[in-house]
C-alpha cells in the first residue's frame, strides 16, 4: 500500500508497510497518485516513454522492498498473556469546573460525585504490581474529575508507590492531569518533585476557554488558572509536561489558540478536536471538517514561523519520529486499553480506560478481588488495525493504531468502528507530521 501527498510544495509518497518515504518530482508523483487511486497512468498528459521510465524505477523500488511492500502477518495478542503496565486512577469523581464538552459528565462519570480512599488507591497499585508480570517500568495517571480535590489521597498513593518500587524492583512513572484551579505552592512542589509527566488543561484564548471551561457558578476560569500554570511550569525545570486544549466548532481558527498559548510561554502544546455527537452544537461535523483541515495548514505555517525565529514550540500532533518509531506490534495494537492499560474508579471497579469508567457493560472487575473479565479484555485485545474494517485498507493505520476505542464506541456504538471525521483529521495531521520529519532530516 502507498500514499502520495503534497507537503508545502513537495511531493511525497509513503510506503505504508516499510515506512519508507520517497520525495518525487511532479511527473512521478502524478503517476504514483494515479496508481494509488486506481486510475490508468497512461491517461496522464505525459508521453508513454516518460511514464514507462517512472514505472521502471518504481519496479526497482519494489524489488528493494520500499514501495508497495506486502502487508505483514497480522499481529494478535490475548489478554490472558498480556501484563498490565499502565493504570489510570480516577482519584476524584468530582470537579471544580463544569466544562460544557466534558466526556465525564463534569466529573460524575455516570455514577455521582465521590472521592477515592487511600485504601482503594493503594490496593489499585497492589493490583498493578500483581498483574505487571516482568514489566519493570509502569505508568500511573492520577486523574479525575479533578484529582487535586483529593490531594491528601494523591500524596498517600504516590508515597505507597515509592514503597512498592523499592520492594518489587519496579519503577512507577506518575502523571497528573489537572485543570489548575487548586494549584498552590504545596501542590506545585509536590507535582514537580513526584510527577514524571504533567498535563494541564487550558483551551487557548481567554474568550474561547471561558466560554466552555466554567466554574460551578458559571464564571470563567482563565484568569484563575493561567498565572498558576505559568508559575508551575516555570518552576518545573524542563521536566515532561504539556498543555492540553480542545477545539470545537466554535473555534475552528484554533491556530489562534495555539498562538495564545505560545505567547503565554508554553512550548509543549496539544490542542485536540472535541469528540461529540453531531447533534451537539460544539461538534466538528461534515459541514465544518474541511475548515478544520484547512486550519491545520495554517497552524503548520505558524509552527514553522516560530522555529525559524528561534522560538520553537512542539505541537504534539505534528511530531513523528521516522527513525525510532514503536515496533509493529505497538503500532498495530494501539494504546492497550483493556489489555495493557486499565482505569480504576473510586470504588475500585476496573474499566478498559478512563473514558469507559461508569459504563457497566465494560466493567472488568474490582481491585479488591475476583477474576478479571477476560471476555471483555479479549474484545479489546482482538480489536486492532488488522481486524477493524475501516483500518485494514487505510494508509494511516500505523500512525493512529486504529484510533480511540472509546471515541468509536461513544459515536458509533462499536469499539471497532472509528468515527470518520476523527479519521479525516488524523490523516491530515499525519501528513503534516511526516512532512515536518522530512524537514528535520533535510535541515
Amino acid at each position: 500500500m502507498i500514499h502520495a501527498f503534497e507537503y508545502r510544495g513537495r511531493y511525497l509518497v509513503l510506503d505504508v508497510e516499510s515506512g519508507a518515504i520517497h520525495r518525487l518530482d511532479r511527473l512521478s508523483f502524478e503517476i504514483v497518485q494515479a496508481m494509488e487511486q486506481g486510475n490508468d497512468v497512461y491517461a496522464l498528459p505525459y508521453s508513454r516513454e516518460d511514464i514507462d521510465e517512472v514505472l521502471s524505477e518504481i519496479d526497482e523500488l519494489r524489488r528493494m522492498g520500499s514501495f508497495d511492500s506486502p502487508a505483514p502477518k497480522p499481529v494478535m495478542r490475548d489478554a490472558e498473556s498480556s501484563p498490565i503496565k499502565s493504570m489510570c486512577l480516577n482519584v476524584a469523581h468530582d470537579c471544580n469546573l463544569r466544562c460544557r464538552y466534558c466526556f465525564a459528565e463534569t466529573g460524575e462519570f455516570h455514577g455521582g460525585r465521590m472521592l477515592m480512599s487511600a485504601e482503594t488507591g493503594k490496593r489499585a497499585l497492589d493490583f498493578l504490581i500483581e498483574h505487571s508480570g516482568n514489566r519493570r517500568h509502569l505508568e500511573v495517571d492520577l486523574f479525575g474529575g479533578e484529582p487535586l480535590m483529593n490531594f491528601d489521597v494523591v500524596k498517600s498513593i504516590v508515597a505507597y508507590g515509592r514503597e512498592l518500587e523499592a520492594k518489587f524492583g519496579k519503577e512507577i512513572h506518575f502523571t497528573i492531569t489537572t485543570n489548575g484551579m487548586a494549584l498552590d505552592d504545596e501542590k506545585d512542589e509536590f507535582i514537580n518533585s513526584e510527577m514524571y509527566n504533567l498535563v494541564l488543561s487550558l483551551d487557548g484564548r481567554r474568550e474561547v476557554h471561558d466560554a466552555l471551561r466554567v466554574t460551578a457558578n458559571g464564571s470563567g476560569s482563565y484568569d484563575i488558572i493561567v498565572p498558576k500554570m505559568r508559575k508551575l511550569i516555570g518552576e518545573r525545570g524542563g521536566r515532561e509536561h504539556y498543555i492540553r486544549g480542545t477545539f470545537t466548532a466554535n473555534n475552528l481558527d484554533f491556530t489562534e489558540d495555539v498562538r495564545a498559548l505560545a505567547e503565554l510561554g508554553f512550548e509543549q502544546i496539544s490542542v485536540e478536536p472535541v469528540v461529540l455527537p453531531e447533534s451537539d452544537p460544539l461538534a466538528i461535523t461534515e459541514e465544518n471538517v474541511d475548515r478544520a483541515i484547512e486550519e491545520y495548514d495554517r497552524l503548520l505555517e505558524y509552527v514553522i514561523e516560530r522555529r525559524e525565529l528561534g522560538r520553537p514550540i512542539n505541537f504534539f500532533h505534528f511530531y513523528v519520529d521516522l527513525d525510532d518509531s514503536p515496533c509493529l506490534a505497538k503500532r498495530s495494537l494501539g494504546c492497550g486499553a483493556g489489555v495493557e492499560y486499565v482505569a480504576v474508579a473510586p470504588n475500585g471497579d476496573i474499566f478498559p480506560c478512563h473514558q469507559f469508567v461508569g459504563k457497566s457493560e465494560f466493567r472488568l472487575g474490582n481491585v479488591f478481588g475476583g477474576a478479571l473479565d477476560d471476555g471483555i479484555r479479549n474484545r479489546f485485545a482482538h480489536c486492532n488495525v488488522f481486524t477493524k474494517p475501516k483500518c485494514v485498507n487505510c494508509w494511516a493505520r500505523y500512525y493512529c493504531s486504529g484510533g480511540c476505542a472509546a471515541n468509536a464506541y461513544n459515536l458509533n456504538g462499536s469499539i471497532a468502528e472509528p468515527p470518520e471525521i476523527s479519521c479525516r483529521l488524523l490523516k491530515k495531521r499525519t501528513e503534516i507530521a511526516i512532512g515536518m520529519a522530512i524537514d528535520r532530516k533535510e535541515n
